[in-house]
């Protein structure tokens, strides 16, 4: 076909034809052959446990079952059971609760602090970085840190808010549904406002400064600079980081885990922490794996959004 498609080009014209279409050939039997193993270890890696996963919270597989190999196909029992039951429809809301608060609070802070390091002044980066050294810890210690300063005996929060005269007597912060879930988004924010900052500021370091002059000198306030020039220009970045701070927010697991265990009465439980008591603790295999499946596909579904913005950008 190529070569009647170059029937006006003499016989050599063919030759160059056939020679180039051989080599992209074998570069592209080059490019799958690299892939190819990152390909199979993704596969294996992921793709196996997720369709596992799948499959499992399609039967009834409980410690009993399991042992016995009598496990059944059930369809979407346990999913129907999960949205029936009481605990898991506020695991669930807790789960929102603590991602959007988190949100709210690490964006705006930490946008805040992306156009005040956006500025040039005397110890500028010094502080920056001792800003960064929460999101440089693993979650683990934050989580054992976020613990003993809330403690309610010997933590230091009640310590400075009782000098301070604002609390009479130590508040038991763990122990209460309210503020259990205050202290837990009050850590996580320790450790997400850095992470905003630090992908906001390279948004803000991408806008040129002559925008900023030309507003200026066309009598431009600070708030119309803003509104007008940053935020616009920040569209993207400002999208990414709320796309994968809700990512990296709604399927928490470690800082509830260490710091509360999901207590106290399932007040800070979220589908990470709820999946894993239903397999590990109470072996309900199929309904922590359904669990499980609820938040993958939440987070799907987020995925997908954001690859549509995406695209809406690109065009």
């Amino acid at each position: 076909m190529l070569c009647a498609a170059v029937s006006v080009l003499p016989w050599k014209g063919c030759e160059i034809v056939r020679a180039r279409s051989t080599i992209a050939a074998k570069r592209r039997r080059e490019g799958y052959t690299f892939i190819l193993p990152g390909f199979a270890y993704m596969l294996i890696i992921l793709g196996y446990p997720l369709i596992y996963n799948i499959i499992l919270s399609f039967k009834n597989v409980n410690v009993k079952t399991f042992a016995s190999g009598t496990s059944v196909f059930v369809g979407f029992q346990n999913y129907i059971e999960l949205f029936q039951n009481e605990t898991f429809r506020l695991v669930l809301k807790n789960t929102f609760v603590f991602t959007i608060f988190c949100l709210l609070f690490q964006f705006t802070i930490g946008f805040i602090f992306a156009l005040f390091f956006s500025q040039k002044f005397t110890l500028a980066g010094p502080i920056r970085g001792m800003v960064l050294v929460g999101y440089m810890m693993p979650m683990s210690v934050t989580a054992l840190l976020g613990k003993n300063m809330f403690d309610v005996s010997s933590g230091v929060i009640n310590d400075l808010l009782m000098k301070l005269h604002l609390i009479n007597a130590p508040v038991e912060w763990l122990l209460g549904g309210g503020t259990a879930m205050a202290a837990v988004i009050a850590v996580n924010c320790w450790v997400g406002i850095p992470f905003n900052m630090l992908l906001l500021t390279s948004g803000l370091t991408g806008i040129s400064q002559e925008l900023y002059e030309s507003a200026s000198v066309d009598g431009a306030t600070w708030g119309q600079r803003f509104r007008y020039i940053t935020l616009p220009l920040m569209k993207p970045a400002i999208m990414s980081v709320l796309m994968l701070g809700f990512i990296y927010t709604f399927k928490a697991f470690d800082l509830m885990f260490i710091m509360t265990s999901g207590g106290p009465l399932n007040a800070t439980d979220v589908l990470g922490t709820y999946s894993y008591t239903l397999s590990f603790k109470q072996y309900e295999f199929s309904r922590g794996s359904a669990t499980a499946m609820v938040l993958f596909c939440c987070l799907f579904v987020i995925g997908l959004f954001y690859l549509r913005l995406i695209s809406k950008e690109e065009e």
